[in-house]
């Protein structure tokens, strides 16, 4: 059956990067599938979806958290908008079906597809569903989550437990640099408290610098003092604005330090990777904590808030890591244990089975 498939949402990698990976599993599936992304210009989906090979239609709608007076009223406009933006796009792709990835831009896309009687699913990567997604429940036919308390918070009998899809099938073989391999980032567009943090942490570090190696995604705002931070400091450091090649940056991590978003979380897991994670301390429901929680109650990570981010804290954990491998392997382990890298395909199946219903 050959499938015509839009994938809705993104704007940030948090949503966008587990569509991307259904995405592919549809193309590895069927080369003759058809998938089409709609998001927004500003989300991190006009930059990433055409790099990774698939077609791209914008939407005007924008968030409505955090705006005020006449950018509320904008905002509030734009929706409509949107809605007639999405029916449109429908009506002329023709899918058998939508799939909401999450964020804003996927309301307007999914409101268009229970409109015009097409078949649609959302997916939800954290235990307590964002706004959008509870809202979206009521309308769609499936709703794929990551875990099994999410089902608590929508329709019983939509839900399918999946896991989060990662973008990779495997890791790619990399050569060793024969150093203790330090991966720090803060998401898609960077974290400023994680990247202060790290650079005083690092100042900690001083006397294992012949020993160790930091590859930082800073995202573009702090790249520039970053890297004048780094240069006083005697470590071997890589240092970008964004990294595009995650699975070779996760291949070559001894030991990761970054948020709790559960696409991260889902990757760490998949490839087996030790963290040391700080969640997000605004993120809704505080999901990031409870992610970072759940690893370190299996023993697969620790965790650091963001308020206790100093340096010392941070700098302590790193050195025991680096002086305990025995540890570090053991919390990788752990990880890899609870791993879901049969996730994509199991939604590309309910898929093909939501449609055959239809």
């Amino acid at each position: 059956m050959r499938m015509r498939v839009i994938m809705a949402g993104g704007g940030t990698g948090g949503h966008l990067f587990p569509g991307l990976a259904v995405a592919e599993e549809f193309r590895n599936r069927d080369p003759m599938a058809e998938i089409l992304f709609v998001g927004t210009e500003a989300g991190i989906e006009s930059r990433a979806v055409p790099a990774a090979g698939f077609p791209l239609e914008t939407i005007p709608v924008r968030g409505l958290k955090g705006r005020g007076g006449r950018g509320l009223i904008d905002a509030l406009y734009g929706v409509p908008a949107s809605v007639c933006r999405s029916l449109k796009i429908i009506r002329r792709f023709r899918p058998d079906c939508v799939i909401g990835l999450g964020g804003y831009a996927s309301g307007p896309v999914v409101a268009a597809a229970r409109l015009t009687g097409v078949r649609s699913a959302i997916m939800e990567q954290n235990l307590r569903p964002g706004l959008t997604n509870r809202i979206l429940g009521r309308a769609v036919n499936r709703i794929f989550t990551s875990y099994d308390g999410s089902a608590a918070f929508f329709p019983r009998g939509k839900v399918v437990e999946t896991g989060n899809p990662v973008r990779w099938r495997k890791l790619p073989e990399v050569r060793p640099s024969g150093k203790f391999t330090l991966l720090i980032f803060g998401g898609s567009a960077g974290a400023h408290r994680i990247n202060v943090g790290a650079v005083e942490t690092m100042k900690g570090l001083v006397e294992l610098a012949s020993g160790i190696k930091v590859i930082h995604q800073t995202g573009a705002a702090d790249l520039e003092w970053t890297k004048s931070a780094y240069a006083a400091l005697p470590f071997e450091v890589e240092l970008l604005p964004f990294i595009d090649k995650m699975d070779e940056a996760y291949a070559r991590a001894d030991l990761v330090v970054c948020r709790a978003g559960a696409t991260t979380i889902a990757e760490l897991t998949v490839f087996g990777k030790p963290a040391i994670l700080i969640p997000y301390p605004y993120a809704a429901d505080d999901h990031q904590r409870f992610n970072a929680e759940a690893l370190k109650e299996q023993g697969a990570a620790e965790m650091i808030l963001e308020r206790e981010l100093d340096g010392t804290k941070l700098t302590e954990q790193i050195r025991r890591h680096y002086l305990n491998r025995a540890r570090l392997q053991a919390m990788g382990k752990a990880a890899l244990g609870l791993g879901r890298p049969e996730a994509a395909k199991k939604i590309v199946d309910e898929c093909y089975a939501l449609v055959r219903e239809a």
